[in-house]
């Protein structure tokens, strides 16, 4: 066992070698929430390209978080590369690129449990952790891709090498009695395949056709998306006062600006009320928000037998719900017939559910999409149909919806581990949103899901893009744990 440990910490200890002297990185941003930098390097990397972001790495010194591009070179032409990365930037409002010298601030390391090329190994591995090392590693346990193929099984950790190296030597000595190891392993910005949602979503269907009764909760037959429409009070009455009472002071204290415009909707699907209604109605932009409701025309498409769900498509439609890629949006978009097709068929199928919704345009260079749209509304009665499995490959769409990846719901909120999410996020320089259906686990062992979407829609272009979907992300974190509050009182709630 300590051999095997030994042999598995040779990476993490090569890769700690210090680099050499006058070597430069360049940095964006420095802030002290590092959930504010998951969503701040996923727009550097759709703005900087995917070269670029194999190379982007999370650095911390102090009580400060920082993303870097880990390029390593000369000063002069560490500050070339800023020049043009800051042009670039400048142009989306995400601020500054600027030559930082390699010393003083420390890389991020994770614990990592297995490496091969085998992702089925992992995911058993990954089941068998879950379970054994509980809530001390919960929503932050993930299988990465690296650049060689090979799967990796990891705790994010995102802390320094001493004492992740630390709590790896605490794991391992907890897992040697199941005959597994632990180890560590640098944060290098790999693909993340498979983490917590992707297995609850599995079970979840597995408990759907298991002789035994399923674990969820059953949905009254009432809870159609027609509740969507008409407003039912909650079990206390008083949820949507809290949250515009919440809403009020943020624009009080000048938090959400006069020219933010806000909508709100919550759903619970196990009583199939709707508890919470604001502008909801009022289309706004729909940013990447719109991608899957191009998945469900892409889908409706198949169905009727004039697309094929093959090797290639099934990696572009992953492509655009969990790493929100623009070209593979246009990419769905164009097997389709483009943007007023992918409309045509959804206003024919679906005009029930997105009535509000407009697909005109494909995605711009650069993701600056402002003409389509869709209301808080809309995403609702797609998230209750989609929990029905009421849409052509609805468990398709949910597996999708339920891969790894960012999100304002959930991470970065107290809501416990084991909570099954499916969402999309939206964000532009006008526009900071999540749409998604949580499942938490009640003591009675049962789930209780619910839906939720927040959006926040600025009229102008914010000057500071980044801090500012930064700070709204926040926003739409605080009111997801104000609503899981209720629900956990309601249905008594882990």
């Amino acid at each position: 066992m300590l051999f095997l440990l030994a042999v598995l910490l040779l990476p993490a200890a090569a890769k700690a070698v210090p680099p050499p002297a006058n070597r430069y990185d360049v940095l964006y941003i420095w802030d002290n929430d590092l959930n504010n930098l998951q969503d701040y390097r996923e727009e550097l990397e759709a703005q900087l390209g995917p070269e670029v972001g194999k190379k982007l790495r999370f650095i911390q010194r102090g009580d400060q978080y920082g993303i870097i591009y880990d390029c390593n070179t000369t000063a002069l032409s560490s500050a070339k590369i800023a020049i043009r990365h800051s042009v670039l930037l400048d142009k989306v409002g995400l601020g500054d690129a600027r030559a930082i010298k390699d010393e003083n601030y420390h890389k991020l390391y994770n614990v990592s449990y297995g490496h091969g090329p085998n992702l089925a190994v992992l995911v058993d591995e990954y089941q068998t952790i879950y379970r054994y090392l509980g809530s001390e590693i919960g929503k932050d346990l993930f299988i990465e891709k690296g650049d060689d193929g090979n799967f990796t099984l990891i705790y994010r950790r995102q802390m320094d090498r001493q004492s992740t190296m630390a709590l790896a030597r605490r794991h391992a000595e907890l897992l040697a009695a199941i005959h597994l190891s632990a180890s560590i392993t640098r944060e290098e910005n790999n693909e993340v395949v498979f983490g917590e949602s992707s297995l609850l979503d599995y079970e979840e269907k597995a408990a759907e056709v298991a002789p035994e009764p399923a674990i969820t909760a059953p949905v009254p037959a009432a809870a159609d998306t027609k509740s969507i429409d008409e407003k039912v009070a909650s079990c206390d009455g008083d949820l949507e006062k809290r949250l515009e009472g919440y809403l009020a002071e943020l624009r009080h204290t000048g938090q959400v600006a006069r020219d933010e415009k806000t909508g709100w909707l919550v759903v619970d699907l196990t009583k199939g009320e709707t508890l919470v209604t604001i502008n909801a109605d009022r289309p706004y932009q729909a940013a990447s928000m719109i991608k899957p409701f191009i998945a469900l025309a892409y889908f409706q498409r198949l169905k009727e037998g004039k697309v094929v769900y093959g090797p290639k498509s099934h990696r572009k439609m992953e492509a655009m719900i969990q790493h929100s890629s623009n070209s593979a949006a246009n990419w769905i978009l164009r097997q389709v017939g483009g943007p007023g097709a992918a409309q045509k068929i959804l206003r024919r199928h679906y005009s029930h559910l997105l009535r509000e919704t407009s697909i005109v345009e494909y995605i711009p260079s650069g993701g600056r999409t402002y003409r389509n749209k869709a209301s808080a509304k809309d995403y609702g009665r797609f998230l209750v149909a989609l929990w029905r499995n009421q849409l052509p490959q609805s468990k398709e769409l949910r597996r999708l919806m339920a891969l790894p990846g960012p999100d304002r719901l959930y991470r970065g909120t107290p809501i416990p581990r084991g909570t099954l999410i499916y969402n999309k996020t939206g964000t532009t320089a006008k526009l900071c949103g999540d749409m998604g259906i949580l499942s938490p686990r009640a003591q009675d062992g049962h789930r209780y899901p619910y839906v939720v979407v927040g959006i926040i829609e600025k009229q102008r272009k914010t000057r500071n893009y980044g801090h500012w979907q930064m700070a709204r992300g926040n926003v739409i974190r605080h009111i997801s744990a104000m609503i899981y509050q209720v629900m956990k009182a309601n249905y008594d709630l882990l």
